[in-house]
């Protein structure tokens, strides 16, 4: 049931942890799949590493523009022919400033790739599909934790993440018709240099500690994780599930104040579960 073979996938923002992962794994189970992403120089090295696993290729867009969606939906038609998926995956976390200090521009920059980007690749998608009469499945990256909970001085992305939740129900609902599903995954802490802050920096081991101690089942997640979950929601064994918006987060979203706290620091939880 999560067999693609014959099938057609789009991936965006494919350069990123998250967005290669997902592709190779698509790519393992029989699927073409056109990488896309505004980076050409890691682009270029996904499609490198991957190309031996399967059917992969690669266009360099902005999908923040019109045509540069235009242009990744075409490329993924013309290469393979057809497109029956997409993961709609481009975005990132943005100026981090309280919102009576955030910039006009950095509020746009963010929405426009996280938001608009999204509409606009799943707009000209949709379409390719409705035109060929090919039933198919969108998942967008559309909510993460930032759909779910507020972060401090997360206004733009926060605002985007919550407004990729409502285009996903809404996507849902007007291409049910057509036979093309529309889903979101909602990653919480990822093992990803946007997930976790200091990751960039070396210190992988005191980043990734610092934030497995906040989350119910001790670790934090892995690109695989997200990437298990996107190719489910985009294969036949969720052929009854549109609209809906799955977290990835190891149960962090479930902690409040009345069952996180220890040690005095909000929402770190005890290591010893039976405390």
């Amino acid at each position: 049931m999560t067999d693609f073979e014959g099938q057609s996938i789009l991936v965006t923002g494919a350069a990123g942890a998250i967005g290669s992962a997902t592709a190779r794994l698509f790519a393992e189970r029989g699927a073409q799949v056109m990488l896309a992403d505004v980076n050409g120089e890691r682009l270029d090295a996904v499609v490198d590493l991957l190309g031996g696993i399967g059917a992969i290729d690669g266009v360099v867009s902005d999908l923040s523009q019109s045509e540069g969606a235009q242009k990744a939906v075409a490329a993924t038609v013309e290469r393979w022919g057809r497109i029956d998926g997409l993961f709609n995956n481009a975005g990132i976390a943005g100026a981090v400033k309280p919102v009576h200090e955030l910039g006009d521009d950095e509020f746009d920059h963010v929405i426009a790739t996280n938001l608009r980007s999204l509409f606009l690749t799943q707009k000209h998608a949709a379409r390719a599909m409705i035109e060929a009469d090919t039933p198919g499945a969108i998942v967008n990256m559309g909510s993460s934790m930032g759909g779910w909970d507020v972060l401090s001085g997360g206004a733009a992305y926060v605002t985007s993440k919550h407004g990729a939740i409502g285009l996903t129900k809404a996507a849902a609902l007007d291409l049910g018709p057509y036979g093309i599903r529309v889903n979101a995954v909602c990653p919480g802490v990822i093992e990803t240099t946007l997930g976790v802050p200091g990751l960039d920096k070396g210190d992988r081991q005191s980043a990734v500690a610092a934030f497995a101690e906040r989350i119910p089942t001790r670790r934090i997640g892995q690109p695989v994780d997200v990437a298990e979950v996107v190719v489910f929601l985009a294969s036949k064994a969720a052929a009854h599930i549109s609209g809906a918006a799955w977290l990835i987060d190891g149960g962090q979203t479930l902690q409040s104040f009345s069952n996180g706290p220890a040690d005095g620091v909000y929402p770190l939880l005890s290591s010893d579960p039976r405390r």
